[in-house]
C-alpha cells in the first residue's frame, strides 16, 4: 500500500455562506476591464472525454492561459489592484478615462513595485506601461531567465533577490516605502491590505464570465489553484455567496502546500518551501485577508507532485489548451479526487456532477519533472541514479559536477509527497542536505538513517553512469552501490513508518559531501539533530561494519630559491629538496604498514604522499614544493600527534639534506576522527538479529576500511553501525547487486520497528 498526503476536507464548508462587506463591493470591474485593449472573454471548453472517464456528467476548463495577450489570469487583479492605486494616489475618482490617469501619472512620476514568481510581475509590468508608470519587479534569483525577460519585455526593471519569493515581498514593501512608490502586491500582510483586496475583487471579472457561459448556472465543484491565497479567496468570495451551492476544492504543490498545512494545523503558519515547477505557487504564507475565507470555505484541500501536473499539462494540450504547470494542476488534482472512493464521497462526485477546473497559466518551459510515486528501494535506487548529483569540487579544487540539489529537490518532493515533515538545511548554497522525519506516538526511541547524496566524478565511468539500468541482478550506474542503494533503503523504510508509526521517532538524514569533507552530516548535526542510534548504509555487502579509521590531510611546502634556470650559483631546488622528505616519508609508510602501532580492531594506521606540486616553467629554479598527503588514523591518534609524526620525519630528512638548511611549512588541512563501537552496543546486536532473519545468512561484524559519518555521529553520543548492500565497482564502473538491496531495505524495517517500539 502507497502512501500520500490526503486530501483536507472541511464538512463545515458546505453551510458556509460569505457575507461581503458593503466595503468590498465590485464596482466598475467588469466596465473597466473591457476598457483594457484586447479585452475579450476566456473561452471555457469542455473536456468531454474526461468526464465519461471520471464518471461525471461534465469538466469545464476556464481557459485563461490567454488574457489581454498575456498567459495568465493575473492581470485582471493586477490591472484593477493597480488602477485603484494609483487613481487613489492621484486623489481621482474611478471613472477617470484611462488616458487622463496615464497623463497625470506620468506627470507625478508614480513609481510601482511588485514581487512575483512570474505572472503577477509581468501583469503589474504591463498595467506599468499602460498607465505610464516605472515598474521594479522583485524577483527570486533562482526564477528562470526567460521569465525574468519576458517581465523586461514589459518595461519593467527587475531586482533579483537571493532568497524566496517571501523575501521578495519583503524587500519590495521596504523600497516601495522608501522611494514612495506604490506596491501592488497580491499577498496581504499586516498593515498591507487594501490594494490586495482591488486585487482579489479583479478575479470577479473571470468567475463572472463563467456563469454566464454556463448559462447563469453554477458548477457542482469548483478547482482553483493556490499561490498566496488571493485568487482562491476570489473563488471561495463568489462561489459561497447567497444563492450558490458549489464545493470548492484548492490545490497545491506537493512542496509548497502552505494552505493545506495551515488549513490542518488550523493556524496560518509560516512554512519551508521547495522546489516546484508551479512556481507561480510557490508560497510559504497565506494572505492575511485570505486566510479568514480559505479557513471557512474551502471544502477540500489537495496537493499534488510536480509530475502530476506535468502529466495533466500534456493531457490538456491533446485537448488543445495549452496550459502551464500552475494551469494543469487542477486537473491533476481532479484525477486524485477522482481516484479515491472516500474522497469521491465527500465531494459527491457522480453521473450529475459539473465540474469547472480554473485553468490560470499558459505553456512555459519548465524541466521534466521525476515521478516521486516510486516506493520499493530498488525503483528509488534507479531514479536516484538517474540523477547526477556528483560533487561540484574537492579539496584539490577540481570541478567535477553540479553537486547535489537537484537530488536533494527530488528527495524533499519524494517525502512532502507522502506528508512527511521535511527540513531544507543549506548553510554553504548550492550544497543541501534534506532531513525527513516521522514523528512516533511518544515514548519510544529516536533511530536515524544516515545517507549521503552526492557521487565522486563520472569523469572515470565507463558507459552511461545515469543509466540506472538491470542487468543479470546488477544495478548499474554512478552512486548505485556508493550509496544511492543503501539511501533508497532508508526512504523506502520512512515510507514504512509513516504508514504505521511507532512510538519513536525516525529520522532520514540525507547528507550533502561525504565524499569531500562531509559538511552534509556536521551541518545536519549542527542544526541540532540527535538520535538515540543511527545507521549509515554505506555500502558493506551485507556485514556490518563496527569500526574504520580516520584520516589527516597534511601540506608540506618546501622552500628553495628561484633562479634562471642557468644560475646554479643562485638558484635552490625546491623540488629535488622535497626528494629527502619523500624518502623519509616512504620509510614512515613501510614502518606503520609493517605493524610498528597496529590496533587490535583496526590494524595499521598508513600514509601516503597523494599530491606533488612545484614549479612554473622548465627553466626556473622551482621556489617551492608542495607535498600534500593522506594519513590514515587509528583509535587514540590526533592532528596534533599526526603533525608532529610528520616534523619528525621532515627533521631527519634536514640533516640529509646538503647545501642551505631545509626550509619548511607543515599543516594539517583537515582532519576526521577514527570511528569504534562495541559490538555489544545494542544497536549493533539488533541489526545483527534482523538481517539473520531476513537473510538466513549470519551476519559479519567486521572493520572496514573507509571513512564514513559513523564517526562524525559518535562524535555527538550517538551510537552507529555501518550497513549496507552487496557492491562492487566503487568510484569506477559501479553496479549494486538487487536482490541485496531488497535484503537491506526489508532489514531496516525491522530493525526499525523494533528499536522505535521500545522505550
Amino acid at each position: 500500500m502507497s502512501v500520500r498526503r490526503p486530501v483536507y476536507h472541511n464538512s463545515a464548508a458546505r453551510h458556509w455562506t460569505y457575507s461581503p462587506d458593503s466595503s468590498d463591493g465590485e464596482v466598475g470591474v467588469e466596465s473597466f476591464h473591457t476598457q483594457l485593449p484586447g479585452y475579450s472573454q476566456t473561452r471555457l471548453v469542455s473536456l468531454d472525454s474526461v468526464a465519461r472517464e471520471l464518471g461525471v456528467k461534465a469538466v469545464y476548463v476556464k481557459d485563461e492561459t490567454d488574457r489581454f495577450g498575456l498567459p495568465s489570469f493575473k492581470i485582471l487583479g493586477a490591472s484593477w489592484g493597480t488602477f485603484r492605486a494609483v487613481v487613489q494616489r492621484l486623489g481621482l475618482c474611478l471613472s477617470t478615462p484611462l488616458q487622463d490617469v496615464k497623463k497625470a501619472t506620468s506627470e507625478k512620476g508614480i513609481r510601482l513595485f511588485a514581487a512575483t514568481e512570474g505572472n503577477h510581475g509581468r501583469a503589474v509590468a504591463r498595467m506599468g506601461s499602460i498607465l505610464g508608470a516605472q515598474v521594479s519587479i522583485y524577483v527570486p534569483r533562482a526564477l528562470p531567465s526567460t521569465t525574468v525577460e519576458l517581465i523586461k519585455s514589459e518595461g519593467a526593471d527587475v531586482v533579483q533577490i537571493d532568497d524566496t519569493y517571501d523575501d521578495s515581498v519583503l524587500r519590495s514593501s521596504r523600497d516601495a516605502e522608501a522611494a514612495g512608490g506604490v506596491l501592488v502586491q497580491d499577498t496581504a500582510f499586516s498593515g498591507y491590505e487594501e490594494i490586495p483586496n482591488w486585487i482579489v475583487q479583479g478575479y470577479q471579472t473571470m468567475l463572472k464570465e463563467v456563469d454566464e457561459q454556463l448559462l447563469n448556472s453554477h458548477p457542482d465543484v469548483v478547482i482553483s489553484p493556490v499561490g498566496v491565497g488571493s485568487f482562491a479567496q476570489a473563488v471561495v468570495a463568489h462561489y459561497k455567496s447567497p444563492g450558490k451551492n458549489t464545493k470548492v476544492v484548492t490545490v497545491e504543490p506537493d512542496t509548497a502546500a502552505c494552505l493545506w498545512k495551515s488549513l490542518s494545523r488550523g493556524s496560518p503558519d509560516v512554512i519551508q518551501t521547495s522546489h516546484t515547477i508551479m512556481n507561480g505557487m510557490e508560497a510559504g504564507t497565506v494572505s492575511s485577508i485570505a486566510w479568514p475565507l480559505l479557513q471557512q470555505g474551502v471544502d477540500a484541500s489537495v496537493t499534488v507532485s510536480d509530475y502530476e501536473s506535468h502529466r495533466a499539462v500534456q493531457e490538456l494540450e491533446s485537448s488543445g489548451i495549452l496550459a502551464g504547470p500552475c494551469g494543469a494542476a487542477t486537473l491533476a488534482a481532479l484525477r486524485r479526487l477522482a481516484s479515491t472512493p472516500h474522497d469521491r464521497e465527500r465531494l459527491n462526485l457522480t453521473r450529475d456532477t459539473t465540474v469547472v477546473l480554473l485553468c490560470t497559466e499558459g505553456r512555459r518551459a519548465y524541466p521534466t519533472p521525476r515521478d516521486v510515486t516510486l516506493e520499493d528501494a530498488v525503483s528509488l535506487t534507479q531514479a536516484l541514479v538517474r540523477i547526477n548529483s556528483a560533487v561540484p569540487g574537492t579539496a584539490g579544487g577540481t570541478v567535477t559536477g553540479p553537486g547535489e540539489t537537484e537530488i536533494a529537490q527530488y528527495i524533499a518532493a519524494w517525502l512532502e509527497h507522502r506528508d512527511i515533515e521535511t527540513h531544507w538545511i543549506e548553510p554553504t548554497p548550492g550544497r543541501p542536505s534534506v532531513v525527513g522525519v516521522v514523528r512516533g506516538t511518544g515514548g519510544g526511541k529516536t533511530l536515524m538513517f544516515n545517507g549521503h547524496i552526492d557521487t565522486v566524478t563520472t569523469a572515470s565511468y565507463q558507459g552511461d553512469p545515469f543509466s540506472g539500468e538491470i542487468r543479470n541482478g546488477k544495478l548499474y550506474g554512478r552512486g548505485s552501490a556508493d550509496m544511492k542503494s543503501g539511501l533508497a533503503a532508508s526512504l523506502a523504510a520512512l515510507a514504512e513508518a509513516k504508514k504505521d508509526p511507532m512510538a519513536g521517532d525516525v529520522i532520514l538524514a540525507a547528507v550533502a559531501d561525504e565524499e569531500d569533507l562531509s559538511i552534509g552530516t556536521e551541518q545536519v548535526l549542527a542544526a541540532g539533530w540527535r538520535a538515540d542510534a543511527a545507521i549509515v548504509c554505506e555500502p558493506t555487502d551485507e556485514t556490518l561494519a563496527h569500526a574504520h579509521r580516520g584520516f589527516a590531510w597534511v601540506q608540506v611546502d618546501i622552500h628553495g630559491v628561484a633562479a634562471h634556470g642557468s644560475r646554479f650559483d643562485l638558484g635552490v631546488d625546491a623540488i629535488t629538496r622535497a626528494g629527502y622528505f619523500l624518502v623519509e616519508l616512504a620509510r614512515y609508510s613501510a614502518a606503520l604498514v609493517a605493524g610498528a602501532r597496529d590496533d587490535p580492531v583496526l590494524g595499521p594506521p598508513s600514509v601516503h604522499a597523494s599530491m606533488v606540486r612545484g614549479g612554473e616553467e622548465p627553466a626556473s629554479y622551482p621556489a617551492k614544493c608542495t607535498v600534500v598527503l593522506e594519513r590514515r588514523t587509528v583509535v587514540g591518534e590526533t592532528a596534533g600527534s599526526v603533525e608532529s609524526e610528520v616534523r619528525e620525519l621532515l627533521r631527519r630528512a634536514a640533516g640529509e639534506v646538503e647545501g642551505p638548511e631545509l626550509e619548511y611549512d607543515v599543516k594539517v588541512t583537515f582532519f576526521r576522527p577514527p570511528f569504534a563501537v562495541s559490538e555489544s552496543e545494542p544497536i549493533v546486536q539488533l541489526v545483527r538479529r534482523a538481517h539473520e532473519s531476513v537473510s538466513g545468512n549470519v551476519a559479519v561484524v567486521r572493520p572496514v576500511s573507509f571513512w564514513t559519518d559513523c564517526a562524525l555521529l559518535a562524535a555527538k553520543g550517538i551510537p552507529a553501525v555501518v550497513y549496507g548492500p552487496k557492491g562492487h565497482g566503487l568510484h569506477s564502473k559501479e553496479w549494486v547487486d538487487v536482490k541485496s538491496v531488497e535484503t537491506v531495505s526489508a532489514t531496516l524495517v525491522r530493525v526499525m520497528r523494533e528499536f522505535c517500539a521500545s522505550l
